[in-house]
């Protein structure tokens, strides 16, 4: 079975976000970036499954500006075999990136999709629905559990109710959920290693995607800092404040 996995370069999400000073987008320069936490997840599970001998081979690709072949790196540092990186400098909707995987996947012909099921920097959680849909495959959204097993991909999501378990029968296109795995750190020799491998790069041109936007982003502003809360000495003084001060009951 043939794995291709996405994996997108974001701000660190340990680093606290800036906006830039005309309001225009998030600040990025000199900020530190790293792979996608959910990507992470879903590169892990992808190398578990070459290890118990299920994948033969792992893809890695990201869309995005040079920065991202670092991603890749990191990538194959872990686990994966081969890394593809399209170039592309400005921030995709969800649509045109599920587009534009969908000819990678025409391409590679891959029996199986892990992705993160959403990226920590626009949160839409749409492009592995999209791009099953554009596929025509089968696909299992948010899953914090996945067996192979006899060519019949089990996995479990939660929902609002509890847990549901899906069967898939490949093609699928998987997106993961934190709970599914902890991802391993790459060693200092994967490391080196990866820097040797050669990165194939597919023009967005050759592919034949449009990137035009359907949507203009007019401002980015960071929240409204909060009020401090306060402590209240019981309960009847809690229900006074909701009375009389915040008018709410």
């Amino acid at each position: 079975m043939k794995i291709l996995v996405p994996v997108k370069r974001v701000i660190d999400y340990n680093v606290n976000i800036r906006v830039k000073p005309d309001n225009s987008a998030v600040e990025t320069a000199n900020v530190k970036m790293s792979m996608n936490p959910f990507d992470e997840i879903a590169v892990e599970e992808a190398v578990r499954l070459k290890e118990a001998n299920i994948a033969s081979e792992i893809i890695a690709v990201s869309i995005g500006p040079a920065g991202a072949v670092e991603t890749l790196r990191t990538a194959l540092a872990m686990g994966t075999q081969r890394a593809i990186h399209v170039p592309c400098e400005i921030n995709l909707q969800s649509f045109i990136v599920a587009d534009i995987l969908s000819k990678i996947v025409e391409k590679e012909k891959p029996e199986l999709v892990i992705m993160g099921k959403q990226g920590i920097d626009q949160e839409g959680a749409q492009a592995g629905a999209e791009l099953a849909a554009m596929l025509g495959w089968s696909q299992g959204l948010f899953v914090s559990k996945l067996q192979v097993e006899s060519g019949k991909i089990t996995v479990s999501r939660e929902i609002d109710g509890g847990l549901e378990t899906l069967s898939l029968k490949p093609p699928s296109v998987i997106t993961v959920d934190l709970r599914l795995n902890t991802p391993r750190f790459a060693t200092l020799p994967n490391i080196m290693k990866a820097k040797k491998i050669a990165i194939e790069t597919i023009e967005t041109a050759a592919l034949g995607v449009s990137l035009e936007s359907s949507i203009e982003t007019l401002k980015v502003f960071p929240p409204h800092t909060r009020k401090a809360g306060i402590m209240v000495k019981d309960v009847a003084e809690l229900v006074d404040k909701l009375r009389n001060e915040a008018k709410v009951i």
